[in-house]
């Protein structure tokens, strides 16, 4: 690693300010968990982008779910979203006033539950077990969402001079995907141990003092050209791309899935319900602009006063693993720092 902390230096000094978005929650862990931006020279910044699909998972659906949830519909969902602060509760707060939340690690222990609604979230890489899902007859509130067309929307709305592409979704979409979006800036596929990302950052800086926008893999040794095909082949099959709204970005086309088939479609088959759902965002809370990458999770001021993971204000600080608040709260220091 130390060979590759050398390289940076050295590319460094000739070039200005230079500025990398990790897209991937699980990249934000490792480069503050092992002080990854501490070592690189101040003029390159590592900038957290919408890498957690807690975080990016839009207010309103959230209040769809409770709103399922208090009206007697039987919900799942993975662990993190129980806790996310929706406009009046969340669906914890909504198993205490007696709704059937069911907190599940695995798709597989609500796959005989037909009468459950199951609360979708997740990139491409939990894609295929919801896919699965819909395959046995359960029915699905999907709030997946796509990484790529969110990378389109926000190099156009700000300086990235080069994307470290996430790991675990380029294991289900493959490597051709990224090169086909046609992003004016080089991309790097990373492992998540701190030398893959040292040394992603390196190939780079490298990529970006030539003015190469070439997409490198530099985790072949479980990302494929073609990412998964058992994977895609049953997500093609059960569901459909779809318009999707994402907190802080708004609606990106063409960012989400949904299932093919209506009945097995929450929002389809619930409309009645969720007709009059209304959501308003916390004003307070700065969660949307964090995952942009436009501030740092100290630039909001509940940050810590108050909005902590016993305690969260906004989607940002629920997740310890991908959510860019509850990571900075957890090793006590800036993300940018």
């Amino acid at each position: 690693m130390n060979e590759y902390v050398q390289k940076i230096e050295d590319l460094a000094k000739e070039m200005g300010e230079v500025r990398i978005m990790e897209v991937c929650g699980g990249h934000t862990n490792t480069i503050m968990r092992y002080g990854i931006r501490e070592v690189l020279p101040s003029n390159i910044k590592l900038i957290s982008g919408p890498g957690c699909p807690v975080c990016v998972t839009s207010q309103y659906d959230i209040d769809c779910m409770i709103e399922l949830a208090l009206s007697g519909v039987k919900v799942a969902t993975y662990g993190d979203m129980i806790n996310v602060p929706g406009t009046k509760m969340s669906l914890k707060d909504a198993q205490a006033q007696g709704a059937d939340v069911k907190m599940i690690y695995s798709a597989d222990q609500i796959i005989d539950e037909k009468d459950r609604v199951f609360f979708a979230v997740g990139f491409e890489t939990t894609t295929p077990m919801t896919a699965r899902l819909l395959q046995q007859g359960i029915t699905v509130f999907c709030a997946h969402k796509l990484i790529p067309p969110a990378m389109r929307v926000l190099v156009q709305e700000m300086k990235i001079d080069g994307f470290i592409d996430p790991g675990h979704v380029s294991t289900i979409i493959g490597e051709d995907i990224w090169s086909e979006l046609d992003i004016p800036a080089p991309q790097v596929i990373s492992g998540f141990k701190p030398e893959q990302l040292i040394k992603a950052t390196y190939v780079l800086l490298d990529l970006i003092k030539n003015k190469e926008k070439e997409v490198v893999n530099e985790y072949p040794e479980v990302v494929f050209s073609k990412g998964n095909p058992i994977a895609t082949k049953i997500i093609e099959e059960t569901m459909k791309v779809v318009d999707s709204e994402w907190r802080g970005m708004g609606t990106i086309p063409q960012s989400s899935l949904a299932p093919k088939d209506p009945k097995l479609d929450a929002r389809i088959v619930y409309k009645d319900i969720l007709k009059n759902v209304v959501s308003q965002e916390n004003k307070e809370c700065r969660c949307g602009e964090i995952v942009r990458g436009m501030i740092e999770p100290r630039d909001c001021k509940l940050f810590g006063q108050g909005c902590t993971p016993e305690n969260p204000q906004g989607a940002c600080m629920v997740s310890e693993s991908e959510g860019a608040c509850a990571i900075a709260f957890k090793y006590g220091k800036s993300l940018s720092e």
